[in-house]
């Protein structure tokens, strides 16, 4: 199953904002349910993320009107994504392993098309994990292959 499957809710997720942003602009971003902002460059290329923990750490560091800093300061520049064209199961793999919530989704030219959750995955993976179950089951129980 490829990670495309999940696109229309990926894009529901999606939150971006320029690189030229302030800590503050992307602490608004993050107040409501979103967890994760894509941090993108003036041509719409992934520049880097930005999650409640970055701006709470950089806002730690903060004296008086710093906390206007850009959201370059705080970002994560170095981002793990996948591709609609991916495995999911590949996507999960990366999650799981690196600890994330949400992975974002880029296209071939580094553009981003949407926000992968973790949960959404792997609710999807265990559907495809029951499907074959029941195929294999009723392959064994000789239901439907006469």
């Amino acid at each position: 199953m490829l990670v495309e499957r999940l696109l229309p809710k990926a894009r529901d997720r999606m939150v971006c904002i320029d690189v030229s942003a302030t800590l503050l602009q992307a602490a608004r971003v993050l107040d409501g349910a979103c967890d994760l902002v894509l941090v993108c460059e003036a041509d719409g290329r992934l520049a880097g993320v930005v999650t409640k923990t970055d701006v709470v750490r950089q806002t730690g560091r903060c004296v008086g009107a710093n906390c206007t800093a850009p959201v370059a300061n705080a970002m994560t520049r170095d981002v793990t994504s996948a591709r609609a064209e991916h495995w999911l199961h590949d996507a999960w793999t990366a999650m799981k392993t690196r600890g994330f919530k949400n992975l974002p989704v880029v296209d071939a030219s580094g553009l981003p098309i949407g926000v992968l959750n973790a949960r959404d995955a792997l609710q999807l993976l265990l559907q495809e994990v029951r499907q074959e179950e029941e195929l294999l089951r009723d392959y064994v129980m000789n239901i439907g292959y006469r």
